[in-house]
């Protein structure tokens, strides 16, 4: 029998891969990324120069049909692969990403006399310009005693779809008004591949507090936060809602011909990439935390019961496995934080350093905090640079470093910043353990693990728990090529359910790491004194942080 196989498209914050996957053991033929040509635009919109304020996170949607128009070709040129042979497409997106589009399914910005308006572009996950409507829902909703929020962890995100509506709502209301309907990036590619819009399970429950017994929640709760948005889940938020694992479509000629596939290919409806990776590296059972660690951290979590968690991004039903309790908490930078202190807190030194010894400064950085016992460094950090998304949920927090002195070394600083972001896991952990829920070890997927072992034995020694590493370097990907694989189904040599498919083509590496009992025992004292510093300026005891930006932004009013 003719081997087959599936692709994988994870779409991310600075490009888009396409992974060819077989599915006879979920080996990696191929790969090939596309860089997004508008990258992230949030300093100010293409062709008009318009600038934009802080905290706003643009993408061009364009950019995402590129990535099908270059990396499908590439991939399937590279291996040979017939395209008949490919009988599924799958694929992930960062989450919020939402926009608005016409009747037609075209985004906003495609109409030429709208372009100049930020509110028609697409916003990026990273997007946290609608805090103040954040704020307003949250506020509104504890007040009604509204039970979907719990569900949330108590509090609503500013990246998620509903404040980014209502921030076009109370900004641009002619772009409000001339939107069709408001949609997960996600959604829009696929629907864009099969003439069919379909809305995933997985952003409407995680992203925009749909529920798969009560739906969204009802008409009384959004005229409370404004008139205007009383009839939001009918008009601006309507289309079906399918689960993972369902096929949203097959591939039109058009898009056949744009990708080198065959036409009638089938396609999964779209997925969140940190969600697609839980699959892909074998867990299909409670008791297993899923790390995603690139640029942020994606934490994610099966269980059996739906429970109230401080802080969770969400709990879903069939969220991320069939049968089970999707969890699912995040720190909204990890990699970010390390990428911005090599690129503006490094001295030069270090650079020509690095260049001598044949290292890029992160390898160099590495090797020189790996010489550092855990407390020696008598640094330590808050991991807030890009504000808190768990347990706290709160994006007006920024970063902290305490202990640094005129002898303080760049590598010590290094070291400081990868043990805050493991502190800022071991933080969600322990929410889910005062809420009886188990975290009995970690598995890890992503960039990060695969570029910094150091950071890996400290995220074990922090925790406390063995982690098993993802055999594979794009995860997300290949869980994407699985649900590709599910939705073509068993008549056509895929896959009945995810499970079935994990069975089959998860991969893992033999290798494990295990916390050193000496470190664990230094950790437990350090993360106790994060542990104070985390409530002192995270619970309102000290705002100095939110004052310190608000002053910012005056002064530049």
């Amino acid at each position: 029998m003719t081997e087959k196989y599936a692709i994988g498209v994870d779409y991310g914050t600075e490009s888009g891969r396409a992974v060819l996957v077989a599915l006879s053991d979920g080996r990696e033929l191929e790969e090939h990324v596309t860089p997004y040509p508008h990258g992230v635009i949030d300093n100010k919109l293409p062709v008009s120069g318009i600038k934009l304020d802080h905290e706003w996170a643009l993408q061009h949607p364009g950019d995402y049909i590129e990535v099908l128009k270059k990396s499908v070709p590439a991939v399937l040129k590279r291996s040979g692969v017939a395209p008949q042979d490919v009988i599924g497409l799958g694929i992930d997106f960062t989450a919020c990403t939402m926009l608005p589009i016409d009747a037609d399914g075209d985004p906003l910005s495609f109409h030429p006399e709208l372009q100049d308006n930020p509110h028609s572009w697409v916003k990026l996950w990273k997007h946290h310009a609608a805090q103040k409507e954040a704020n307003q829902l949250n506020e509104i909703a504890s007040a009604r005693g509204e039970a979907f929020l719990s569900r949330y962890g108590g509090k609503i995100s500013s990246e998620w779809m509903i404040a980014k509506a209502w921030q076009i709502l109370n900004e641009a209301p002619d772009i409000y008004d001339k939107a069709d309907k408001f949609v997960e990036a996600a959604d829009w590619v696929v629907s864009k591949m099969t003439n069919t819009f379909v809305r995933n399970s997985c952003t409407a429950g995680y992203k925009a507090m749909w529920h798969k017994q009560e739906g969204y929640p009802d008409k009384e709760f959004f005229r409370a936060l404004d008139p205007r948005l009383a009839d939001l889940t009918d008009t601006k938020l309507k289309g079906k809602v399918e689960p993972l694992g369902s096929k949203a479509g097959v591939l039109s000629e058009e898009m056949a011909a744009l990708t080198g596939l065959c036409t009638g290919t089938s396609i999964a409806v779209g997925n969140v990439d940190a969600h697609a990776s839980v699959p892909a590296i074998g867990v299909v059972s409670p008791g297993k935390m899923v790390m995603a660690m690139g640029t942020s951290i994606c934490h994610m979590l099966l269980g059996t019961e739906e429970k109230d968690i401080e802080g969770m991004c969400g709990v879903v039903e069939d969220g991320i496995i069939p049968g089970y309790y999707g969890y699912e908490a995040g720190q909204s930078a990890v990699g970010d934080i390390f990428a911005w202190y090599v690129k503006e807190g490094v001295p030069a030194y270090v650079q020509e350093t690095a260049e001598k010894e044949g290292m890029n400064v992160h390898q160099w950085l590495e090797k020189e905090a790996s010489k550092y016992k855990p407390g020696e460094t008598g640094l330590l950090a808050l991991d807030w640079w890009n504000g808190n998304r768990s347990v706290l949920v709160d994006t007006q927090l920024s970063g902290l470093l305490i202990g640094a002195t005129l002898q303080t070394k760049p590598e010590e600083i290094y070291r400081a910043l990868l043990e805050s972001t493991a502190f800022g896991t071991r933080k969600i952990i322990e929410a889910f353990h005062n809420n009886d829920i188990s975290v009995d070890e970690l598995y890890a997927c992503g960039g990060l693990p695969q570029k910094n072992k150091l950071l890996m034995q400290i995220y074990a020694d922090v925790t406390n728990r063995t982690i098993t590493l993802a055999d594979s370097k794009h995860t997300p990907a290949v869980g994407a090529a699985m649900f590709g694989a599910v939705a073509a189904g068993k008549q056509n040599a895929g896959f009945s359910n995810i499970v079935e498919a994990a069975n089959k083509m998860a991969r893992v590496k033999e290798e494990k790491i295990f916390p050193i009992p000496k470190n664990v025992e230094v950790y437990e004292r350090l993360f106790k004194e994060y542990e104070k510093l985390h409530d002192y300026f995270g619970r309102g005891q000290n705002n100095i942080m939110k004052e310190l930006k608000s002053l910012r932004e005056n002064i530049q009013i």
